[in-house]
């Protein structure tokens, strides 16, 4: 029995992932925590009723992308669909939140008239089109409903959250020329730099390549190794000193500093820890290690990630700051932890010219820590942070950061989508530093 032209199932999916869904005339409601769940809740209840109904259906899902007419099969394979007899009005364009998603650029304005030549010959100002043209094929749907109809062979072009998204893949996939280095920064304790650090660590490792160092430059009990894989051995930054001149020399290789990094196995970047069961007396660090320990990362790394301390009087934390490409500030929700981060980027603006430009290129990352934290109030701080840095971007709460062994991989996905446009910001900056603030 083939099925009606007329779908009798039709699916309305809404940004927040509540969606409502009628087959014959009843209407379900459906809850998810995102549209792309709650595509997935619909497929899956309406192949259902097709294998009750033993044939394929035809039904139209409305979604932030647009308007969907499908063809479900018993088995769940999704095909075009019939278009609907009766008009469907199309949802309200999904906004693209992501960094990454530029205005469009204005009309160049006309070229100016080129001066006349000597007959006989091209003046110098002229040149012919080239040949060779900049072709780049754009690769069809991967998510979503337009994913899925590219599975089942229908060719669909990315919606513009997915193109914004590949922008932002692209943009922490470049390696820069010379090396980088961010300082991760709050002087209030709790603000979420170690999180932080660990996590741009991680996605510019997973998607630009090897290359990428997290740093703890901490001399009170830093915790970056707490929250991190340990290699085959427990050396720190202690046992690195000692070793600078060797590492430093023409013969020594990227291997030897296997002894006193520790490789994230599945995240692909190295931490180089310091010693939090010692006492800081025990281990305290000079302006002058500094400049070894960054000799020896900038050397073998492309990208330097450091995980600071509070302490900013620390000649430590200022000498980490003379080495500086950029700085991220982490915060939290919290007022503390809000004002403690803009009151630093405020004192490094006065500092010298180094600081205002470090200051002003900085971007924040704004970490809901705090589940019972409302949206208004993620909003406020993120809102704020906009005011006095180059970019600012939230991160939702997410179990999987809260404690532990910090991976990539076990952040929910809309966590990992918050992140990757915060790496995005960061990787912007790179493009107006050359890498060699200090000698």
């Amino acid at each position: 029995m083939e099925p009606q032209h007329q779908p009798a199932i039709e699916a309305t999916v809404h940004n927040s992932g509540r969606a409502d869904l009628t087959i014959e005339g009843a209407t379900s409601a459906l809850q998810a925590d995102s549209v792309q769940e709650a595509r997935s809740q619909i497929l899956d209840r309406v192949a259902a009723y097709a294998r009750e109904v033993d044939h394929a259906v035809d039904a139209v899902m409305r979604d932030p992308e647009g308007v969907w007419p499908l063809r479900i099969s018993p088995d769940g394979t999704v095909s075009e669909g019939v278009r609907p007899l009766r008009a469907v009005p199309a949802p309200p364009a999904e906004p693209v939140s992501s960094t990454s998603a530029e205005l469009a650029p204005l009309p160049a304005p006309p070229p100016l008239p080129a001066p006349l030549a000597e007959p006989g010959r091209r003046h110098a100002a002229e040149r012919r089109r080239s040949f060779l043209t900049d072709q780049r094929a754009e690769d069809p749907a991967a998510r979503g409903l337009r994913g899925a109809l590219n599975r089942a062979g229908l060719r669909t072009q990315p919606s513009a959250a997915e193109r914004a998204e590949r922008e932002d893949v692209q943009a922490v996939s470049q390696h820069w020329p010379g090396p980088r280095t961010v300082a991760i920064v709050n002087g209030k304790g709790g603000a979420g730099k170690t999180p932080v650090t660990v996590l741009l660590s991680a996605v510019f490792a997973r998607y630009g390549g090897a290359g990428v160092l997290a740093w703890d430059n901490n001399q009170t009990r830093g915790t970056l190794g707490w929250r991190t894989e340990q290699g085959p051995h427990s050396g720190t930054l202690l046992e690195l000193l000692p070793q600078v001149d060797r590492l430093l020399g023409a013969s020594a290789q990227s291997a030897d500093l296997a002894h006193y990094v520790h490789h994230q196995t599945r995240d692909r970047y190295d931490v180089l820890r310091s010693k939090p069961m010692v006492l800081a007396e025990e281990q305290r660090v000079e302006p002058a290690d500094v400049d070894a320990i960054h000799a020896v990362a900038s050397k073998y790394y492309r990208l330097i990630f450091i995980d600071s301390g509070n302490d900013e009087s620390d000649p430590m934390w200022l000498r980490m700051i003379d080495h500086a490409d950029q700085l991220v500030v982490a915060t939290t929700t919290r007022d503390d932890h809000a004002e403690a981060g803009a009151l630093l980027l405020e004192a490094l603006a006065d500092r010298n010219e180094q600081g205002a430009q470090l200051a002003s290129r900085a971007v924040a990352i704004v970490s809901q820590a705090d589940p019972k934290a409302s949206k208004a109030d993620v909003a406020r701080v993120t809102s704020g942070y906009r005011d006095i840095a180059r970019d600012a971007i939230a991160i939702p709460f997410d179990p999987a950061i809260v404690d532990g062994h910090l991976h990539y991989g076990a952040l929910r996905e809309f966590t990992q989508r918050a992140l990757l446009a915060a790496c995005a910001a960061v990787a912007k900056g790179f493009a107006s530093t050359t890498g060699d603030n200090v000698d």
